[in-house]
């Protein structure tokens, strides 16, 4: 991955996945470095959170911003890596996370290095990771990387009920309140990213914008312009897809809250299955499906993996196809999908169908693994109590007769 990056410029490779962090975080960070936001940068729609992160490569000024945040990056990954493998070891566990993780990043080619979503994704694996041994770690790292870039939020969606919920979302809200506090007071503009975000169309490699590339080949006359940091569809229907995308949010929402008030069954994975299946859910009905998603959606796949009682191996499977679909989508053959070939419209297909078909699995057997009931002393995956085949009056008899024995005499 880091000679990719340092390639960069190769025609081969697509284009420059660079050009984000000189171009984008660096200048950025020129206006974070005179202690305010960029509010009036349409492109700056990130929370608070995420100004420390960019502020965070000037800690090491004998490198260049580019160089030192790779190296960051790179640091991320490896705390990922080890909390996998620490995670695996363990009684119950698996290695298989953090082979997913460190197999699976590498699709990407040079994209992870060049964003700053490995770091997110290192806060929301750990909060996962703690949940079992420490809930007020757990919430402190979940609100961390909500400040950063709000998804780690949905990780919480799993924690067992009762005192441990109660415990995280309690750290979640002093951690959040402390630190937006903390960003407050030392900058200005803290919340102007929200002035950004209701502008926001529908971009090229979401669902919504693939419904649109086929509508393009049936003749629908819409056309694709750079706005706010992404390549989006403007022309008529582009508002109803939008609104349509945001319906589907809420249904997914509704769908993941009555999951939480049906379920009945936790195992040792639920916060796990839990969280990816949120993710994935949330990731498929959003109006932007940028390529650096698959980072989060490998993150929470590797944590599911590391428990031998996940019932996520199949979509995690799906995952890692559909990342490496996402890397031949961007940045090698991104012309084809802006400009709307057959190409480019199958590729779009096939990546967003891959996604779908994950969250729409993840979500069926996190509800049956959290609904059925379980016969007692069962191990493994939960199973419906079978159906008795003793006819009634063989029961009624034993009934009759451990009654008969508690007579007198």
């Amino acid at each position: 991955m880091l000679w990719l990056l340092a390639h960069d410029s190769l025609p081969v490779l697509g284009g420059r996945v660079a050009r984000e962090v000189w171009r984008g975080y660096h200048h950025w960070y020129g206006t974070l470095s005179t202690g305010a936001f960029p509010a009036q940068d349409t492109l700056w729609q990130y929370p608070p959170g995420a100004g420390l992160v960019l502020l965070a490569p000037g800690a090491l000024p004998w490198w260049t911003y580019l160089q030192a945040f790779v190296a960051l990056t790179v640091a991320a990954d490896a705390v990922i890596t080890v909390a996998l493998a620490r995670a695996g070891v363990r009684p119950g566990r698996s290695l298989y996370g953090a082979a997913l993780w460190v197999g699976g990043l590498p699709l990407l080619l040079r994209l992870p290095l060049a964003r700053y979503d490995v770091l997110v994704t290192a806060l929301a694996v750990i909060s996962l990771l703690t949940l079992s041994r420490s809930t007020r770690v757990c919430g402190a790292f979940a609100a961390l990387g909500a400040l950063v870039k709000v998804w780690p939020a949905l990780v919480l969606l799993g924690a067992p009920r009762g005192r441990d919920t109660r415990s995280v979302w309690a750290s979640v809200a002093v951690t959040g309140a402390s630190s937006l506090a903390l960003l407050a007071l030392a900058f200005r503009d803290p919340l102007a990213f929200l002035l950004q975000q209701g502008g926001r169309g529908v971009q090229i490699e979401s669902l919504g914008g693939t419904a649109l590339s086929l509508a393009s080949h049936a003749g629908w006359p819409g056309d694709v312009r750079y706005r706010y940091g992404a390549m989006e569809f403007t022309g008529p229907w582009v508002p109803t897809v939008a609104h349509l995308c945001l319906a589907l949010t809420a249904v997914a929402f509704g769908l993941l809250l009555l999951w939480r008030v049906r379920a009945r069954r936790w195992t040792a994975a639920t916060p796990y299955d839990a969280a990816l299946s949120a993710v994935l859910l949330f990731t498929v009905t959003s109006r932007v499906i940028s390529p650096q998603y698959m980072i989060w959606l490998l993150g929470l796949a590797a944590v599911c993996l590391t428990s031998r009682h996940t019932t996520q191996r199949p979509v995690a499977v799906l995952v890692l196809a559909a990342t490496a679909v996402s890397s031949v989508v961007f940045p090698l053959l991104y012309p084809e999908v802006i400009a709307r070939t057959w190409t480019g419209t199958t590729l779009m297909l096939v990546r967003n169908g891959l996604l779908t078909a994950a969250a729409a699995l993840s979500y069926a057997r996190l509800w049956r693994s959290g609904t059925a009931r379980v016969v007692p002393g069962a191990r493994g995956r939960p199973q419906a109590l079978p159906k008795s085949r003793t006819p009634a009056w063989p029961r009624a008899a034993e009934g009759a007769g451990r009654w008969s024995r508690r007579l007198p005499g």
